[in-house]
């Protein structure tokens, strides 16, 4: 798996970058996130909760939490912990004014984490998610290994990710999107011009469908399942634990 970093020219390793770029656009995230999608993530941040909602975790880990909107939207379900952990205390910052706002406090922690190195204690959760943090892992497998560990047996993951459409017309659109007009949104609306060339490069190289799939089972996860998103824009992934 070819490795993407945001800054090519920086010695620093790729999680130092990634927790750089998301306190650069920590600001502005939310309002570039919605142009970019055109809106259409919020739909399937909905599908991810549906899938929550049915397994009724009494606890949830989202990890890559950013400005907490999923953290936010597990307050929609039965859940009476939901913790929230980022590398990046600039979207930290921005999520925890939201959850002050909502009067959330008291259901929802937010921390600094590493994903590839949780402080919590094995079997800790009912539930752990992530949406469009994996392809920002250092080491994938390392992190979904993590996962593992602070799942409980029988819970349940939910990962969102981009992916690429298999049909010929959609993945035309999608990479003439990619390459071309999302490394000018960013350009054009974020103070961090290298950030969404990222993102983009990235949703372009990082495994999905079955390839994703395959690397979870071969973790430890079972009963894996992938669920394209408008054509397979994004995807969604559940899984569970023996």
């Amino acid at each position: 798996m070819k490795e993407i970093k945001p800054y090519h020219k920086s010695e620093d390793g790729k999680k130092e970058q990634i927790r750089t770029m998301f306190d650069n656009v920590s600001g502005n995230y939310d309002r570039l996130n919605r142009l970019i999608t055109f809106g259409m993530d919020l739909k399937w941040r909905k599908n991810v909760l549906k899938i929550l909602q049915k397994a009724d975790p009494s606890n949830i880990l989202d990890i890559a939490t950013g400005t907490g909107d999923m953290a936010i939207l597990y307050s929609k379900t039965n859940a009476k912990q939901i913790v929230g952990v980022d590398i990046s205390t600039g979207m930290l910052d921005v999520a925890r004014t939201k959850v002050t706002q909502r009067k959330l406090n008291d259901l929802i922690e937010l921390k600094v984490g590493d994903a590839e190195n949780l402080e919590f204690e094995d079997n800790s959760f009912e539930a752990v998610t992530i949406s469009y943090g994996i392809r920002n892992f250092e080491n994938l497998r390392k992190g979904m290994s993590e996962i593992l560990r602070v799942l409980k047996p029988k819970g349940t993951l939910v990962v969102l990710e981009t992916s690429v459409p298999e049909n010929f017309i959609l993945r035309q659109g999608f990479l003439f999107y990619n390459r071309l007009i999302l490394p000018l949104w960013g350009k054009l609306f974020s103070k961090d011009k290298k950030a969404y060339s990222y993102l983009s490069d990235s949703s372009l190289h990082f495994p999905y469908g079955k390839e994703l799939k395959k690397i979870f089972e071969e973790i430890g996860f079972v009963e894996v399942k992938v669920m394209p998103q408008m054509g397979g824009i994004s995807s969604i992934y559940s899984a569970s634990k023996n």
